[in-house]
């Protein structure tokens, strides 16, 4: 779950993080009372959760009220990377001298969490590590010993920070590690952390992504979630507990279980197809479940075929094919299926299936040979495919 940037600096100064005066806004209006309320020039921001918003026109700065009113008129309602703003936040604007990166991320070859810092503020960090990656400096941190203060130093030495803010840096860098940890998160970053003319270090942006698992630990972040931010088909998988994520191909995958579900999309890619999403059911997944997830497959156009590949420990193969008959009984339609389940119930399974007359395969080689050979085939029923790959 990612959160705004207003929500992420909110929370970075809950945990003594410093950033700058500002509020939230939803009309010119009330932009414009916000400015005055601040009484300096300000920034006004657009709040959507994609990257590149400054590229997009989606951030400016105005020196008077009236000014930061006009802006908020060009801004709210624009469309970026498909996102409509219907928020921005009204900043002081800031006096920036110097640009830094900090952030902290799970390194999982390192099993460590790990703080990064860079000169190279203001630009993201992939592009960095992808141009000037000696720009880069980390270190990871002791689950148990927690940040310690040589290694925030050796972050501020590392960027080349000059000597008089290392002191406020390692603070920050503390505080920073202790919100990510505090918040569950998967990454929280600052970006960029700036030094002021009067010498001072303020986080102008922000952002953290928390991860999904651990929210019923944080019900105020969990109350954060932006359902505007999320396509339909997410806001259906978040309702029913799927874990889905929308890709741009054409054979939908169902499939109970993470690793799996990587595999299936794998070997989908290895026979010549493009997974049109990631969607893993989960273990104990009752028909309803099963149903819901091929809804959301299907409301795809773009899908062509459907690959279905079970492995019932946990979950019973015959109530997944409960799952797929009670989906198609309230769908329409029109691309082939293709199902393997192995596991507890699989006979039943199968049973359930053949009577429908849908395509069924013994290994997950041979479902996905089917899968993609039944989309490239354009049949429109699944009759048809049954004939052509039986």
């Amino acid at each position: 779950m990612n959160l705004h940037e207003y929500q992420s600096k909110r929370i970075f100064a809950k945990y003594g993080i410093p950033i700058p005066n500002g509020e939230v806004a939803t009309t010119p209006t009330q932009v414009r009372d916000i400015a005055v309320r601040l009484g300096k020039p300000v920034v006004v921001k657009s709040q959507v959760l994609v990257g590149g918003r400054g590229k997009a026109g989606g951030i400016k700065v105005a020196q008077t009220p009236a000014d930061a009113e006009v802006k908020a008129e060009a801004i709210l309602g624009m469309n970026i990377k498909g996102l409509t703003v219907k928020k921005v936040l009204v900043d002081e604007a800031a006096d920036i001298a110097t640009e830094i990166y900090l952030g902290a991320v799970l390194d999982r070859g390192r099993r460590r969490v790990v703080l990064m810092a860079s000169s190279e503020g203001g630009v993201e960090i992939e592009q960095v590590a992808r141009d000037t990656p000696e720009k880069i400096v980390s270190v990871a941190v002791h689950p148990f010993l927690g940040l310690r203060d040589h290694q925030a130093r050796n972050l501020a030495d590392g960027i080349g920070l000059p000597r008089a803010h290392t002191t406020e840096f390692m603070r920050i860098a503390k505080a920073l590690y202790t919100t990510y940890m505090a918040s569950d998160a998967s990454l929280a970053e600052i970006n960029p952390l700036v030094i002021t003319g009067d010498g001072r270090l303020v986080a102008v942006d922000g952002k953290i992504a928390v991860d999904d698992s651990a929210l019923f630990r944080h019900p105020n972040i969990a109350e954060m979630r932006d359902p505007d931010e999320e396509n339909a088909a997410e806001q259906e998988a978040h309702r029913f507990g799927l874990s889905y994520i929308n890709l741009d191909g054409e054979i939908g995958c169902m499939v109970n279980g993470a690793g799996l579900a990587m595999a299936t999309m794998d070997i989908i890619k290895y026979y010549g197809g493009d997974p049109a999403n990631f969607l893993d059911i989960g273990g104990g997944a009752q028909s309803d479940k099963v149903a819901a997830a091929l809804r959301i497959i299907l409301a795809e156009k773009r899908v062509k075929a459907v690959l279905i590949n079970i492995f019932g420990g946990i979950t019973r193969c015959d109530e997944v094919a409960r799952g797929i008959l009670q989906a198609i009984d309230t769908l329409t339609v029109r691309v082939p299926f293709v199902v393997r389940l192995v596991g507890t119930n699989e006979e039943e399974g199968r049973r359930i299936l053949a009577e429908a007359n849908l395509i069924t395969a013994t290994s997950l080689a041979d479902a996905a040979q089917k899968a993609v050979a039944a989309s490239q085939s354009g049949a429109e029923s699944r009759g048809q495919s049954k004939e052509q790959h039986a």
